[in-house]
């Protein structure tokens, strides 16, 4: 299937649940004075995707990242990568709202945000072979097994990733859930456009910032695995 027929088919089943989280006044401040600026409303646009240029004013590598939490690491990577820029994709208010001001406290140029669902997003608004990678950092375990047709990374998302990113960019995926890395492994090794960096599992790239939660969960035992994958 070539990169201008491969679509993601209509959602069906989600990997996410809208939560009613508490917004805070900075974080409703934010959204409110950032908000327009920062914000894209999501909008279907075809295959050939948004004027991603246009929204950043320049052309350079782009970076989508998939379910972004509360922005820290998305604002630490923006922060330390200026060349490069980052759609962060959430659909959380609370998580919007912490990262806009993540970004006004940075000043951070290279960050905008689509409050919407990342596979309609990939589907609608990114034209093919148009990412240098896409960031899949902690999605939700879905620990129960009649919940895992809900776990993000699954056959028809990596496919739609794959489709989108240029030769030689980069699907970096991590989870905290052993039996999650295990699906995640055996999902993007079936995908014959991505080539594995590592043997199974690669070491934590510098480019990705130990989080809190993280350095929690590793004094806890709780590993973690990063998977790096590579679009031939």
């Amino acid at each position: 299937m070539s990169d201008r027929e491969t679509t993601a088919p209509r959602r069906g089943v989600r990997s996410f649940v809208l939560r009613t989280g508490r917004t805070t006044t900075g974080q409703s401040r934010a959204l409110a004075e950032l908000g327009p600026r920062l914000i894209v409303p999501y909008a279907a646009q075809g295959v050939q995707g948004f004027d991603w240029d246009a929204t950043f004013g320049r052309r350079a590598p782009r970076v989508l990242e998939i379910g972004f939490g509360m922005g820290e690491a998305t604002a630490q990577i923006a922060a330390a990568a200026p060349e490069r820029d980052f759609i962060a994709v959430e659909v959380h208010t609370p998580g919007v709202g912490a990262l806009l001001l993540r970004v006004e406290q940075a000043a951070l140029g290279n960050v905008r945000i689509v409050q919407h669902d990342a596979v309609e997003v990939l589907r609608d608004m990114v034209a093919p072979q148009s990412l240098a990678a896409v960031h899949v950092f902690f999605p939700d375990p879905w620990h129960k097994k009649r919940h895992h047709k809900r776990r993000l990374v699954q056959p028809a998302l990596v496919e739609l990733v794959a489709s989108r990113l240029e030769p030689g960019g980069v699907l970096h995926c991590a989870t905290d859930w052993e039996p999650y890395a295990e699906q995640m492994l055996e999902v993007l090794g079936a995908c014959p456009l991505l080539q594995n960096t590592a043997a199974a599992y690669a070491p934590r790239p510098p480019s990705r910032p130990l989080s809190k939660f993280e350095a929690r969960g590793l004094r806890l035992g709780h590993g973690v695995r990063d998977l790096v994958f590579r679009r031939s």
